[in-house]
């Protein structure tokens, strides 16, 4: 990623210690590196059992655990920076602008941008932020989500958060594409493997009634020219008919009346 400094992230009051490991996990996922931790229910670092379940859960990203910064209250964990975004799912009756992730995190790159520090903050897994919480912020950013189920995981809302950040920071490029193809298939090698299939469907008798047949063939040429295949997949079409007519049985003809049902 770039040298772009990044937002951190405030988790207000959490309660479980896998809940933080998820929420590592996530910022992990979209190069996000500063976490806050603002009085967590059970203190910080976790005690042995649960700092297992808060290790485990972050699946690879305990450096963000082990740079965790733990403050007593929300205004000392603020206080170094310029602009704070307070995540919600419910109108709060206070006179903020109110953005969705892409919006924020598009502001929040001009800011830092400009050398601004800037934090998110989201709030306990029971209950959200707080109004007071939300009365530090400057933005409120809620979610385009379901208004008759709103909430959400706290390790989901970090993730739709950093993924929208790592959006505006990095672009929204596939990591990475299709293997490139060999060429198209010219024509000499497709009617060439039109006469090595239609040959072998005609020794299987499937071209029945022979008034058919035309009508047939046309059918399934036009379906190798829909796929647009390229050399390689006619080669391996034609050495997987081929694999099946050196190892099967000659079809009994269509219609005929000995054959079994």
């Amino acid at each position: 990623m770039n040298d772009l400094p990044r937002p951190v992230i405030i988790l207000v009051r959490p309660q479980l210690a896998e809940n933080i490991g998820m929420c590592a996990r996530a910022m992990a996922n979209f190069s996000l590196t500063e976490m806050r931790l603002v009085a967590p229910r059970d203190g910080w670092p976790q005690k042995t059992r649960m700092k297992k379940g808060a290790v485990s859960a972050a699946a690879g990203a305990t450096a963000i655990l082990d740079r965790a910064q733990l403050f007593p209250d929300l205004p000392s964990a603020i206080a170094d920076l310029h602009h704070v975004y307070a995540t919600t799912a419910r109108e709060r009756g206070q006179a903020k602008p109110v953005l969705g992730p892409h919006q924020a995190m598009e502001e929040a790159r001009g800011r830092i941008g400009q050398g601004q520090r800037v934090g998110i903050l989201f709030g306990p897994e029971r209950t959200g932020l707080e109004n007071e919480d939300v009365a530090l912020a400057s933005t409120i950013i809620t979610f385009p989500v379901n208004r008759d189920f709103a909430s959400l995981n706290l390790a989901q809302a970090v993730l739709l958060t950093g993924y929208e950040w790592f959006r505006q920071a990095e672009g929204d490029a596939a990591p990475f594409a299709m293997p490139e193809m060999s060429p198209p298939a010219t024509r000499e090698t497709l009617l060439s493997f039109f006469d090595f299939l239609e040959g072998h469907l005609e020794r299987a008798r499937y071209f029945f009634p022979e008034s058919k047949r035309p009508q047939m063939v046309r059918n399934m040429r036009n379906i190798i020219h829909r796929l647009q295949p390229s050399e390689q997949d006619i080669r391996t079409l034609r050495g997987a008919v081929d694999w099946l007519v050196k190892r099967g049985k000659p079809a009994p003809r269509r219609g005929d009346p000995n054959t079994e049902m």
